[in-house]
C-alpha cells in the first residue's frame, strides 16, 4: 500500500500542528508539501473545506470542451484503460485541463460523491487556490507527476484519498492538461503514480500521432491544391517508372486521365529516358531538360525537371517529373525578350497618295497568310509596316519576332534562325538552344534585310518554308514550326539575282505579296504632319503644347531630298527641339548640312520643286526664307504700331532675338 496507518497518523499530527500553530518542524514533510501548504494558507483556502465551488457554466463550459476536444478524444480511451485495472474499486479518473478545470471523468462518481462533499462535476475548478493541496492543482503548480496522500492534502475532506497527478504536454513541450487518478488512502497502490505516468505518456503519443496525422492531411490537401492548380504537367512516378497520379495540366497534355495512365511505365512516354533512368535509380535530379512526350496528340517538345522522392532514410521511393510544352515558354520568353507587334496601321504617319498606296497593300496582306516583301530605302517604315501587318493578321495574339540578317555574323545565323543541340558546335550553350522560327511559331518571323543573307542560308530558308520543318543544328529529328514570314530589304533583289548573291527561287518564294514603300522626297506633302508629330514627341516634357515650328522651316524641310527618309527625318526634328532656347523652331535652327545641301536632281509632284526652271536650289531657297522671315517681321511691326514687346510676343520670340533680326535684316544664320 502507499502509505502505512502509522505513517498516515505522522503526517496527520504534522497537518494539525500547521493548521492550529502555522509551524512545520524541519525535515518533518516533503519540501514540495510544504510550500504547497504555505501558499494555502497564504491564499486563504480554508482546511476544513475542500469542495470546488467555482464551477464554469454550460456555456463556458461547452466552448472549453471544443478547444480541448483533441484532448478529450485522444485521452478518453486511456482513462478507461486505466480505470480498468482498478475496477469495482472506487477509484476515479479525472482529465483537467491546463488552468484546473475538470474535463472528463471515467470511474464511479457517484459512489465518490456519495460519501464524499466533492465537486467532480464538469467545469469544476481543482487548483490549491480553490481546493488546497490536491494531485491535480500541484502537479499543475510543481510542472511535473506528483501524489498527495492522506493528511498531505490541506482540506481535511480529502483526507480519506490519494490523488496522483501527472500533467500532459504537446509535442512542443507546452502543458495542455493533466490525468490523475484518485481513490481512497487504504486501497492505492505504491504503483499507482506510475500507472498514471504511463497513461500520460500514451496520451501524448497519441496526440503526436494525431498531430502528424493532421500535418500529414493538411500537406496532401496543399499537395493536391497544388497539382491541381500548377500551370506545369506533374507526374508523380513510383521507384520503379510507373505512373502513380498525373495532374489535369499532365491529363490534358497526354489526352488521358490520371486513372487511365496509372500503372504505365514512363519510360514508355519519352524518347530518351536516361535523364529519368538516373532520377530513378540514383535519385540524381534534373533541370530544365529538353524532352520528346508522346502523347494521344502526337510528339510533343517538353522542358522537364525531376526531383526524387525519399523517405526519412534517404530511400529513393520515386520521383516527381515537372513537363511544360516548349511552345508555352517559348510565348514567356518572347514576351520578356519583347517579340511583340508595337505598332499598327493608324501610327503610320501621312497621306501622301503613294503612302496611302502602300497602307492599303499591307492592310490587304493582313487578311492572309502569305509571305510578305517589304521593299524600298533604309529609313522608310519597313519593320513599322510588318508590325502592322501582324497586329492586324490572325496571329496577332501571336509572338512577333525580328531578325536582322545582315547584322548576324554569317557562320551564327543558322543556329540563329534554326536552333541547335546540346554539344552541336563548340561554345553551344549546355542544354541547347531554340532558334528564331521555333520562338516565332504560332506568330511571325520578321527578316529584315533579307537581301544580306548568305547563299548557303538561303537554301535553308528555302526548305523551310517549301515544308515548314526545321532541323537544329547537330539535331537528327524535323519538326513542324507554323510561322509566317515577312521579309524586308532596300536592295533590288532582282539586281542581287543578276549578280549571283540571291537565289531566285528563293525570290519567288518570298515575293508573293511585295509592298514598295515610298522614299520622303516623294511625299512631302506629308512632313508638316510628321514635324507637328516629332515636335510633340520630343518637346512635350519641357515645352507641353506650346512649341511650335515657323511656316518657313516646313518649306526648307520640304526642299531636302532625304537620303535617310523618315529615320533622318525624326533625328533631325529631334536634334532641333533639343537645341532650343524659345518655344519657335526658326529656320536658323535646322541644321547646315540640311540647308547647305545641294539641290536634288528628282522632281515632285508636290511641295518646292527642285532643279525646275524657274525655282530657286536650296542656297536660293535658303535667302528666299529669310526674306520672307523679314517681311513678316516688318509687317507684324506695323500692325502694331513699332511695338517691339507685342510684335515679339506674337513671333513667339524675345525681344533681343527680334532686334537682332531687325539689325542683321533677316533671320540668324
Amino acid at each position: 500500500m502507499a502509505y502505512a496507518a502509522g505513517h498516515t497518523t505522522e503526517i496527520w499530527g504534522i497537518w494539525d500542528r500547521f493548521i492550529r500553530e502555522g509551524r512545520i518542524e524541519p525535515d518533518t514533510l516533503r519540501p514540495e508539501l510544504e510550500a504547497s501548504w504555505r501558499r494555502c494558507k497564504a491564499a486563504g483556502v480554508d482546511p476544513r473545506a475542500g469542495r470546488s465551488t467555482l464551477v464554469l457554466d454550460s456555456d463556458l463550459f461547452a466552448a472549453l470542451a471544443e478547444r480541448k476536444q483533441e484532448l478529450i478524444r485522444a485521452a478518453k480511451p486511456f482513462m478507461e484503460n486505466l480505470h480498468s485495472l482498478v475496477e469495482g474499486s472506487s477509484f476515479v479518473v479525472l482529465l483537467f485541463d491546463e488552468q484546473g478545470y475538470l474535463l472528463e471523468a471515467v470511474g464511479d462518481r457517484d459512489r465518490i460523491l456519495s460519501t464524499q462533499d466533492l465537486n467532480l462535476n464538469k467545469g469544476a475548478l481543482w487548483t490549491e487556490g480553490e481546493v488546497g493541496t490536491n494531485g491535480a492543482g500541484t502537479a499543475l503548480v510543481l510542472g511535473r507527476p506528483f501524489q498527495v496522500s492522506g493528511a498531505e492534502h490541506f482540506c481535511q475532506k480529502h483526507h480519506r484519498w490519494t490523488c496522483s497527478g501527472a500533467p500532459i504536454l504537446d509535442p512542443g513541450g507546452k502543458t495542455i492538461g493533466l490525468l490523475d487518478m484518485s481513490g481512497p488512502v487504504d486501497e492505492t497502490h505504491i504503483h499507482t503514480l506510475g500507472l498514471v505516468m504511463a497513461a500520460v505518456q500514451a496520451i501524448q503519443h497519441e496526440l503526436r500521432l494525431v498531430r502528424k496525422n493532421q500535418e500529414l492531411t493538411l500537406l496532401n490537401s496543399r499537395l493536391s491544391s497544388i497539382l491541381l492548380t500548377v500551370t506545369d504537367g506533374v507526374l508523380v512516378l513510383d521507384v520503379d517508372g510507373a505512373i502513380s497520379q498525373i495532374n489535369p495540366v499532365a491529363e490534358r497534355l497526354l489526352g488521358a486521365s490520371s486513372l487511365q495512365m496509372a500503372g504505365k511505365r514512363i519510360e514508355d512516354l519519352i524518347r530518351d529516358p536516361a535523364p529519368v533512368r538516373d532520377l530513378l535509380e540514383w535519385g540524381k535530379e534534373f533541370l530544365d531538360r529538353e524532352l520528346e512526350l508522346n502523347s494521344g496528340q502526337g510528339v510533343i517538345q517538353c522542358i522537364a525537371s525531376g526531383k526524387p522522392i525519399q523517405d526519412e532514410g534517404a530511400l529513393l521511393k520515386g520521383a516527381v517529373l515537372f513537363v511544360n510544352p516548349i511552345h508555352k515558354l517559348k510565348r514567356l520568353i518572347n514576351r520578356f525578350n519583347g517579340a511583340q507587334a508595337t505598332f499598327r496601321f493608324e501610327d503610320i504617319l501621312g497621306q501622301g497618295e503613294a503612302l496611302r498606296r502602300a497602307v492599303q497593300l499591307g492592310q490587304l496582306a493582313s487578311a492572309n497568310e502569305s509571305n510578305v516583301l517589304l521593299t524600298g530605302e533604309s529609313g522608310t517604315g519597313k519593320e513599322m509596316f510588318a508590325h502592322a501587318i501582324h497586329n492586324q493578321s490572325g496571329r496577332r495574339k501571336g509572338p512577333f519576332v525580328a531578325v536582322n540578317c545582315g547584322a548576324i555574323p554569317r557562320e551564327l545565323i543558322a543556329s540563329e534562325l534554326f536552333g541547335y543541340r546540346d554539344g552541336a558546335f563548340t561554345g553551344a550553350a549546355r542544354g541547347g538552344r531554340p532558334g528564331k522560327f521555333e520562338l516565332a511559331s504560332g506568330g511571325t518571323l520578321f527578316l529584315d534585310e533579307i537581301g544580306d543573307m548568305p547563299l548557303e542560308q538561303q537554301i535553308a530558308l528555302l526548305r523551310v518554308l517549301q515544308d515548314r520543318t526545321i532541323t537544329r543544328l547537330g539535331g537528327d529529328r524535323p519538326f513542324v514550326v507554323d510561322v509566317r514570314i515577312i521579309c524586308a530589304t532596300h536592295k533590288d533583289l532582282k539586281e542581287e539575282i543578276r549578280k549571283g548573291t540571291f537565289r531566285q527561287d528563293l525570290f519567288y518564294r518570298l515575293n508573293v505579296s511585295t509592298i514598295k514603300l515610298p522614299p520622303l522626297r516623294e511625299h512631302p506633302e506629308d512632313i508638316p504632319g510628321l514635324l507637328e508629330a516629332f515636335i510633340l514627341k520630343f518637346g512635350a516634357r519641357r515645352w507641353g503644347s506650346k512649341l511650335r515650328a515657323d511656316p518657313a522651316v516646313v518649306r526648307a524641310l520640304q526642299g531636302y531630298a532625304w537620303p535617310g527618309n523618315i529615320r533622318e527625318f525624326q533625328n533631325v526634328v529631334e536634334r532641333m527641339v533639343h537645341s532650343l532656347q524659345e518655344g519657335t523652331i526658326w529656320v536658323k535652327d535646322i541644321p547646315e548640312e540640311i540647308l547647305n545641301a545641294p539641290a536634288p536632281q528628282a522632281s515632285r509632284a508636290e511641295g518646292p520643286s527642285r532643279g525646275r526652271a524657274g525655282t530657286p536650289g536650296l542656297a536660293g531657297l535658303r535667302q528666299q526664307l529669310q526674306a520672307e522671315e523679314l517681311e513678316r517681321i516688318q509687317a507684324c511691326l506695323r500692325d502694331w504700331n513699332g511695338n517691339i514687346s507685342k510684335a515679339a510676343q506674337e513671333l513667339g520670340m524675345t525681344r533681343n532675338t527680334l532686334y537682332r533680326k531687325l539689325q542683321k535684316g533677316g533671320p540668324e544664320t
